[in-house]
């Protein structure tokens, strides 16, 4: 292989390791044969100078120092956004846009508040011209010394059709795992170690070294866009994708939804899933997703009328790992949580913190005897943001997790294609515990007088050993009178509780048998849809991913339950004990209609009505509006941006409507 083509197919090779690492976190190659390939790339490149490039992935490493900062203009304003630190608030944000848009269907779009440093990209015909902080909102600091060595951020666009103009507006941050390994590095060079990751980027790109900028590891997340020539984005969805695929790294995790409330329950998601980042969050940005919307409602002089911030207070502290222990729950997930040097946080004193699941014990690198940072944002639970290694004294003790079950022993599985590491016993004594504790809290069956203390009395004494036996404790009577703190009164309000629990709602049984995925919402809708148990385990998977919000994943969940050794037996000893099995739906009869006996299916955006008003006519003309596509369903409605549904459909052969075709249908008119 010639000089020139080996430098080519190295450039070709490091563009790709780089694409997989920061845009895809799909890594190939470990970081020492990534240095490799790049040192031999700099030799070849510093031999033949001829066949020099100024998108070559070396320039990234830093060129010469500057003598300072030159301030320029930026292009838009870098305007700030609205901070709203209460669900109420976002009511009004969305209320005051749907007014201003005279009641148009808004979709909005969440993303995560990366807490770092604003930075404004300019690509002129596909190449990286300059970098600029965000300053003052009207001018900033040149910083394209440094943004040039930034992970992730591409010296050339990877597309053969470049825009003319476009400015990539984002945060430059430093990854916490990447933090830790700075700050062991400033020990090990006899130096203070950072304070933080948003400050120590801030530092960094003012550096006037861009050497020294490269050795902080900053990378960079894209989240809007400002000046822009030669090429027209009709969304925020659709623009992320596009720099996404033009090597740009977007904010991950962005989502559209037709209104608020979807928009919140996807948010609380989100916030559930904060510690799986591995970077600074502040909150959970909410943006108008039509760009020509957008235009609509215009700016106020200081913020985008289309854009709002939900954040929360964030607080940290440092303690010590006392010990790590793993904790057996209620569906067999096993859970590692960290004991804590007790330490005030916001005005509440922590002393536990869980590490969710293996992928995050691993990621953290936590050992027994560690300084943690942890963090409570808001009314988050305390959370392990990361540790602080270069505080490691060598006393330090590394836990693996088990491979075996802490209480029955049993070879632990992962979830296919999931993080979550389970016992797969279903007669395990601590799942059995977290199941009578969950079946007998107000949640569910709302069992009186059967707390935890009095459940591990029970199992101790071998008085029960599953759900059916709880209604077997009354021919154990003699025995639980005798029980620790227990007296003749106690144990009858016990019993008492136990035989009026037999009478429940089926929604509070279904909550209660601890099915996968099944909370007391979907346990409603079962009932609603099928009204007993008998008919629920009838269903196909296909029949229960039909239903509105059930989905496929629940719906295999349920189906996998009702047809297991082990539910199935269940529920034959809870109906021979005489529970409520449920009633069967009443089938009124409803004035025939053009969709009477129909099945159909809403999805994208429509543009003569909203979705619920689509529903509305579909039931109102005799049909079901259903919630995911199966072989049971005789329609699609489909508007713009239809997506994975219409695919399914597509599969199926379910005929698809527009929406002309389904108002001429109905012989209806909007």
């Amino acid at each position: 292989m010639s000089v020139q083509k080996e430098i080519e197919e190295l450039r070709k090779q490091l563009e790709h390791h780089n694409r997989l690492y920061y845009l895809q976190a799909k890594p190939e190659i470990s970081d020492r044969e990534f240095d490799r390939l790049m040192k031999r790339l700099e030799k070849l490149e510093s031999e033949h100078p001829e066949y020099d490039s100024p998108d070559s992935p070396t320039r990234k490493v830093g060129g010469a120092p500057i003598e300072g900062f030159q301030t320029v203009p930026h292009r838009l304003p870098m305007l700030s956004i609205d901070n709203i630190f209460e669900q109420e608030g976002l009511r009004e944000f969305e209320a005051r846009i749907c007014k201003l848009l005279e009641e148009e269907q808004v979709e909005l779009t969440a993303e995560y508040k990366i807490d770092g440093v604003a930075v404004s990209l300019i690509y002129e015909n596909g190449n990286l011209t300059q970098g600029v902080t965000r300053g003052d909102g009207q001018q900033g600091d040149d910083i394209t010394h440094n943004v040039r060595t930034i992970g992730g951020v591409p010296l050339r666009l990877q597309t053969d059709n470049p825009p003319a103009l476009l400015e990539i507006r984002g945060e430059a941050y430093i990854s916490n795992s990447d933090f830790q390994n700075l700050n062991v590095e400033m020990r090990e060079q006899g130096k203070e170690p950072f304070a933080n990751p948003r400050n120590t980027t801030a530092g960094g790109l003012k550096l006037l070294d861009p050497k020294l900028c490269a050795k902080r590891k900053i990378r960079f997340f894209a989240h809007g866009t400002g000046a822009v020539e030669g090429v027209d984005y009709q969304t925020h969805i659709h623009f992320l994708a596009a720099i996404q695929e033009m090597g740009i790294p977007a904010t991950p995790n962005v989502e559209a939804f037709p209104n608020l409330e979807a928009t919140l329950e996807h948010v609380q998601t989100m916030m559930d899933d904060l510690h799986t980042l591995d970077f600074e969050v502040d909150g959970i940005v909410l943006k108008v997703n039509q760009f020509d919307q957008r235009e609509l409602l215009g700016n106020t002089s200081k913020s985008p009328r289309w854009v709002v911030a939900y954040k929360w207070e964030r607080y940290e502290a440092v303690t010590k790992v006392d010990s790590i222990v793993f904790q057996v729950g209620k569906t067999g997930t096993v859970t590692p949580v960290a004991n804590l040097e007790p330490v005030q946080i916001a005005g509440t004193t922590v002393s536990r913190a869980s590490l969710h699941n293996h992928d995050e014990m691993e990621r953290l690198g936590i050992q027994v005897g560690d300084w943690a940072v942890v963090e409570k944002a808001g009314k988050i639970i305390p959370h392990v943001v990361r540790v602080e290694e270069h505080l490691r004294d060598g006393s330090q003790e590394e836990i693996k997790f088990p491979k075996k079950c802490p209480e029955c022993k049993t070879t632990l599985v992962k979830d296919e294609g999931g993080v979550y590491i389970r016992c797969p016993n279903p007669n395990c004594p601590a799942s059995v515990r977290e199941t009578l504790r969950y079946y007998a809290s107000r949640s569910a069956m709302d069992i009186e007088g059967m707390g935890i203390k009095m459940i591990e009395q029970l199992l101790e004494q071998g008085l029960i050993k599953g759900l059916a036996d709880v209604y077997r404790l009354d021919e154990h009577y003699d025995q639980l009178i005798n029980l620790e703190r227990q007296g003749e009164k106690s144990i009858d309000n016990l019993l008492a509780g136990i035989e009026k629990s037999k009478q429940q709602p089926l929604w509070r049984l279904l909550t209660g048998l601890n099915i996968r995925h099944v909370g007391t919402s979907n346990a409603r809708i079962l009932e609603k849809q099928f009204g007993t148990i008998e008919e629920i385990s009838k269903q196909s998977v296909e029949d229960l991913a039909a239903v509105d919000e059930i989905g496929p994943i629940i719906a295999e969940s349920v189906y996998n339950f009702y047809h297991s050794d082990f539910g199935i037996k269940l529920i034959k000893e809870l109906k021979d004990l005489g529970l409520n099995m449920g009633n069967p739906v009443k089938k009124t009869k409803q004035p025939a209609g053009i969709l009477d006996g129909k099945t159909i299916v809403v999805t994208g955006t429509l543009s003569q009505f909203t979705r619920d008003e689509a529903k509305e006519l579909i039931q109102k003309h005799g049909g079901k509006a259903s919630g995911s596509v199966s072989s049971k369903t005789d329609y699609l409605l489909a508007g713009e941006k239809a997506g994975s549904k219409l695919a399914k459909a597509e599969e199926l052969n379910v005929p698809v409507l527009s929406e002309d075709e389904f108002l001429q249908m109905l012989n209806e008119t909007v």
